[in-house]
């Protein structure tokens, strides 16, 4: 959906872009999951659990930030998770 009031210069994704080589290329969605998927592992794998963290937004809603802690914890295994609530 576009307003029709883009920033010059300003492309609006259509697809998920993964990079290779250096240089972004459209692929799938799947395939774009993945390697977010792996990624996560890898530092998970590399570092351990606590290398990873969730920032999350005061202005999310109760259930997004539940969400948000609830993928710290389980998706990640860590507790790392932070808000900027204090500001």
């Amino acid at each position: 959906m576009s307003n029709g009031r883009q920033a010059p210069g300003y492309v609006r994704l259509t697809e998920p872009l993964v990079r290779e080589g250096g240089v972004l290329r459209a692929a799938t969605w799947d395939e774009a999951l993945d390697r977010a998927a792996e990624g996560f592992l890898r530092v998970k794998r590399d570092h351990g659990s606590d290398a990873l963290g969730i920032f999350s937004c005061s202005k999310s809603t109760n259930e997004m930030n539940f969400l948000a802690g609830k993928l710290a914890r389980v998706g990640f295994g860590t507790s790392n998770v932070d808000s900027c609530n204090r500001t």
